[in-house]
């Protein structure tokens, strides 16, 4: 047991691989998220159309529905010569990066559909490369070997966070320089800038390697065939309704076998409301941070700099809290904790730019957010039936993507319709992890049980 939770497991070299992994993974949010949301509100465009901006988050939420072609089709060429899970992430980076080239000639003024279809591209390019990524992250790791899943997993998401966080961080200071130099057209030089990243975590993924590829394929032809010979025939409809079947229906049914109808349900709706008031906040604070009167190198150097050490720090206390007292108790008090720091930017917005306590937000949040970000993985990893695990992974974090991002796009309405009360806006995004706790709390007695699986 002292060597399964051993340090030592977060400096084996496949860690560093999934670090690797969590960073291209979250890059792309920077792109969607602060990045859009700035360009489109200092190109003149409003609060309640940068809240609906965040809809083409929604294919995070849908990713699931196409997660089995990413699983068995293969991508020409570059599976034979790259592997099959490297190939898929290749195929959309290179996507992504002519997007951002694109993005380079258009302002949002003059032309906000296409700007708006680019950035529904890379939302698409990047769920589905997100896919293959959480697949890839997983083979790195022997299945019986726990102890390095689970640091695989805090590594996955400091990666990611890392991605998010320093790469947003050079985004905006890239921006904020090249208009300082005086650019009008400073957002789209620095797209052609992230390019340069994009291409560089391409280059370090290549040196990733890839292990079970010929067993899988055996294994879904197998229980395709198995499924289809129960259907007595060998058409191309059962042949379609086998594949969909396999892949997609079985695993979901399984989900409910192994937790019945009535806590299955409640499961899920926690998955969906848990992090929505997270998300609310997430989704106005960069609108919020610039209206209380920070400049895009404040928001830089806290929001994403100094945030980015507190959350790689909190990433590791929230998989040891975890690990101490039970992800149910750490889900319950990392929702409480979310909740606190919402009111804390609560009490910057009536003070007014106070640099101190802004910072002091930003970290406390950051610091929230990453343990409950940890501890939210590791719960829905216990869900998971390990002979279903990326499928069924695939639709449960589809599920909570889904509240975050549909539900959390009216925001900017919101805010709009408290007339620009932020204080006020704070305090309801508080006040909205309640549903998910008591659904939790209701639910105590049966996840007692599955906090316990191994």
């Amino acid at each position: 047991m002292a060597q399964t939770h051993s340090l030592k497991l977060f400096f084996d070299e496949r860690m560093r691989r999934i670090f690797l992994l969590g960073i291209i993974s979250g890059f792309p949010w920077v792109l969607i998220g602060s990045s859009l949301s700035l360009w489109l509100k200092e190109d003149g465009l409003s609060r309640s159309a940068v809240g609906f901006a965040g809809l083409i988050f929604f294919v995070y939420s849908i990713n699931f529905l196409w997660a089995p072609l990413i699983d068995r089709l293969r991508v020409p060429v570059l599976t034979a010569k790259f592997g099959h899970r490297k190939a898929w992430i290749l195929t959309m980076q290179i996507i992504i990066l002519l997007s951002l080239l694109v993005w380079s000639t258009t302002a949002p003024a003059t032309n906000i559909f296409l700007v708006m279809a680019v950035g529904v591209v890379i939302a698409t390019c990047s769920a589905t490369q997100d896919i293959t990524i959480d697949a890839l992250r997983i083979e790195q790791i022997r299945k019986e070997d726990s102890g390095a899943m689970a640091a695989g997993a805090s590594m996955a998401v400091i990666g990611w966070w890392t991605g998010f966080k320093l790469g947003g961080m050079i985004t905006l200071l890239v921006a904020d320089k090249f208009e300082l130099m005086g650019m009008e057209n400073y957002w789209q030089m620095t797209f052609l800038v992230i390019g340069l990243l994009v291409i560089a975590t391409n280059i370090g993924l290549l040196f990733i390697p890839e292990t079970g590829t010929q067993e899988r394929i055996k294994a879904q032809a197998a229980a395709q065939a198995e499924l289809r010979a129960k259907m007595g025939d060998t058409t191309i409809i059962t042949q379609i309704v086998s594949f969909i079947g396999s892949t997609v229906v079985t695993p979901l049914l399984s989900f409910f076998r192994n937790n019945g109808l009535k806590i299955g349900l409640g499961l899920l709706s926690f998955i969906l409301l848990f992090k929505i008031g997270e998300a609310f906040m997430g989704k106005m604070s960069i609108i919020f941070y610039k209206e209380v009167g920070f400049s895009k190198s404040d928001i830089a150097i806290y929001s994403k700099g100094l945030g980015w050490v507190v959350t790689v720090v909190s990433s590791l206390l929230g998989g040891y809290i975890a690990i101490r007292s039970g992800v149910v108790k750490a889900l319950m008090a990392a929702g409480i904790f979310m909740a606190s720091t919402n009111i804390m930017f609560s009490l910057l917005a009536w003070s007014g730019k106070v640099e101190w306590l802004f910072a002091l937000a930003v970290l406390l949040d950051d610091l929230a957010a990453a343990i409950a970000t940890v501890v939210f993985v590791a719960f829905i990893s216990l869900l998971v039936d390990r002979n279903y695990t990326a499928t069924q992974y695939a639709l449960l974090a589809s599920i909570g993507t889904l509240g975050r991002t549909t539900i959390a796009a009216s925001s900017g309405v919101l805010v709009d319709g408290l007339g620009g009360d932020w204080g006020l806006f704070f305090i309801i995004t508080a006040v909205m992890v309640i549903p998910s706790l008591a659904l939790l709390w209701a639910m105590r007695g049966t996840l007692s049980a599955i906090d316990s699986r191994k």
